[in-house]
C-alpha cells in the first residue's frame, strides 16, 4: 500500500471499513475504499463539468441504441479479486447490454468490470494516482479506459492487450468494439470550458 492509499479523511476511524459500510456514509461517494481505508477522490469544477459532458454524450448514444447502461461518478466497482475490500469510483463508466447479472442494476456496488471506465484528471490528481486507477481497471477486466485531460484537451485511450492512443480536440473518438456506432470529436467533451 502506498502512502496515498493510507490517507483517509480527518478523524476517520482506524478500523478498516467494509465495502458495504461506504454505501451507508452520506459522503461515501467522495472516497474510494482501498484496503479498508477511505482515500479521498479529487474533483474540481472543470473536471466535474467534463465528466458530466462525457456521461451525457455516452448516455445519449447508449439510450438511443439500447446499447447498455452509463453510470455516473458515484457508482462504485468492487471488482478487484486480489483486494476484495477495494472499491473504486471511476468518473463515469459504461456496461454493455446483457452483461449485468439477470439484467438488473444492483443497489450496491457493481461486481462486474465496466466495458469502459472514464477518468477525468483534476488539478489535485497525481500521475501515480491516475496510473494506479488505470492499471486497476484494466487488470480487473475493463475492456477500455479513457483518461481525459481537461488542461490539454486530450483523451488517452487504453485497451485490454496494451493498445493505446492519445487524441487531440480535432480527432474522432470511436470505440466500436465496446460501444458500437459511437463516434464524436474529442472537442465535444470540452465545450463550454
Amino acid at each position: 500500500m502506498t502512502l496515498l492509499e493510507e490517507q483517509g479523511p480527518a478523524g476517520a476511524s482506524t478500523e478498516p471499513l467494509s465495502p458495504e459500510e461506504i454505501l451507508e456514509r452520506d459522503e461515501g461517494h467522495r472516497y474510494e475504499l482501498i484496503n479498508g481505508n477511505l482515500v479521498e477522490r479529487h474533483m474540481g469544477a472543470r473536471s466535474s463539468l467534463v465528466a458530466s459532458r462525457v456521461i451525457h454524450i455516452l448516455s445519449s448514444h447508449a439510450d438511443t441504441h439500447k446499447a447498455g447502461k452509463v453510470f455516473a461518478t458515484d457508482c462504485g466497482y468492487q471488482i478487484f479479486p486480489e483486494e476484495p475490500k477495494r472499491v473504486r469510483f471511476p468518473d463515469g463508466s459504461f456496461i454493455a447490454a446483457g452483461r449485468l447479472p439477470d439484467g438488473a442494476v444492483p443497489d450496491g456496488h457493481l461486481q462486474i468490470p465496466p466495458d469502459l471506465a472514464i477518468e477525468v484528471v483534476s488539478p489535485n490528481d497525481t500521475a501515480e494516482e491516475v496510473e494506479a486507477k488505470r492499471l486497476a481497471f484494466l487488470r480487473a477486466g475493463a475492456a477500455m479506459i479513457w483518461i481525459i485531460y481537461p488542461g490539454s484537451r486530450t483523451v488517452h485511450v487504453f485497451r485490454q492487450g496494451g493498445a493505446a492512443a492519445a487524441l487531440g480536440e480535432a480527432d474522432q473518438l470511436t470505440c466500436e468494439d465496446v460501444l458500437p456506432g459511437f463516434a464524436c470529436k474529442v472537442a465535444e467533451f470540452f465545450e463550454g470550458l
